[in-house]
Order: structure tokens, then C-alpha cells, then sequence
């Protein structure tokens, strides 16, 4: 990364997103120095201009942010940071510093949960039991929570109707990952349809 500290004295702004919810976290600052070491260390390192010193988010707390993914912008003066984070981001307790809170994401949160599940192969797992049946027994399961999705529908049970399609997507990202797939190939095909 050739990045333009001259420009803004030093410091870039930094922008930590939520990779599963795409959720803006923070915005920090970097110099040289925090970008090496969240880059060596994989966890976000701003520099403090209160503290004047380098300050790796959680490193009281344990809130770590777990960096995924760095991009830089288009002038090389501002990077978005990709991070999982490791509990609240805000020092007051929120998921954001804007004090944003959003379910939105979920799903691909929810696909990390499903392949730690597979990895783990733990007999106390539904997720794993199921993934180790193999393709047969989660495509079966698959069309039934789809019957049952269909059957709620044509009732006015609204609340029954919503937990069969809970049942469906989750059961979906199963399939999913018996072909070694993920939603965002899915989310590709739906965008390319949509032009």
C-alpha cells in the first residue's frame, strides 16, 4: 500500500466496517506505524491524538476489532478497514459509534456460525449432524421446510409463516455449503440479473 500521509499531516482517517453486516463501526486515525502493525498484528491499531501513541481498539476492554479485509481509497488518504469485531465497538456499550444498530447482514453472520459448526464436526450440533448426513438428507430438508413455507403462506398465522421462512434460509445456507457455495455467489447471480 502507497499511502499519502503528507497530504493530511500524518494521519489518515481510517473507516472500520462490520464484514459480515457491512455496518459502519468507527472512524480512527493512522499514522505509518498504527498501519504496520494492524497489518503484522491483525487487529485495528489507531494512532491516539489524545494519547499521542498508538492504541489498539480493545486492548482494555478485549473488544478487539479482527481485521479482514484493508482497502485504501482512489487518492491513497483514507482506508477502509474490513474488521469482525470482537464484542461493542463504542466506548458507551454500542455496536457503533454512530450509534447505529442493525440486524441487517445477519445471514452472512449466520453462514460464519453454520462452516464454524461444520468445522467443529460437534455431535451436539444440529448444523454439523445435519452437514454430516450429506447432500441427500439437507436437500430433503431443504424442500420440507420449503412445503412447510408454502402451507403457512396460504394461512393468516403470520408468526408461523415467518419461522418456516427462518427455517428455510437457514436450512438454504446448509445446501449452500454442500456445494461449496456461498449467499454472496448467490447475491452475484441476483445482481447480474438485475442489470
Amino acid at each position: 500500500m502507497n499511502l499519502d500521509f503528507n497530504k493530511t499531516g500524518g494521519l489518515i482517517p481510517a473507516i472500520v466496517q462490520n464484514t459480515n453486516t457491512l455496518q459502519v463501526l468507527m472512524l480512527g486515525y493512522m499514522n505509518q506505524e498504527a498501519v504496520d502493525k494492524t497489518l503484522a498484528e491483525g487487529k485495528v491499531t489507531f494512532y491516539s491524538r489524545s494519547k499521542n501513541r498508538l492504541w489498539t481498539k480493545g486492548e482494555e476492554s478485549g473488544n478487539f476489532l479482527i481485521v479482514d479485509e484493508v482497502l485504501h481509497d482512489c487518492d491513497n488518504d483514507t482506508l477502509l478497514i474490513k474488521a469482525f469485531p470482537q464484542g461493542p465497538t463504542c466506548h458507551t456499550g454500542s455496536t457503533s459509534c454512530f450509534k447505529e444498530e442493525t440486524a441487517k447482514g445477519f445471514l452472512y453472520k449466520l453462514e460464519s456460525v453454520i462452516e464454524q459448526r461444520i468445522s467443529e464436526k460437534s455431535d451436539k450440533s444440529y448444523t454439523a449432524q445435519l452437514f454430516a448426513r450429506g447432500i441427500n438428507k439437507v436437500a430433503q430438508k431443504v424442500g420440507e421446510e420449503a412445503v412447510e413455507l408454502v402451507i403457512e403462506s396460504k394461512d393468516n398465522d403470520i408468526d408461523l409463516f415467518k419461522n418456516e421462512a427462518a427455517d428455510l434460509l437457514y436450512h438454504f445456507l446448509i445446501l449452500l455449503k454442500t456445494k461449496d457455495l456461498k449467499l454472496e455467489d448467490i447475491e452475484e447471480i441476483l445482481q447480474e440479473r438485475h442489470k
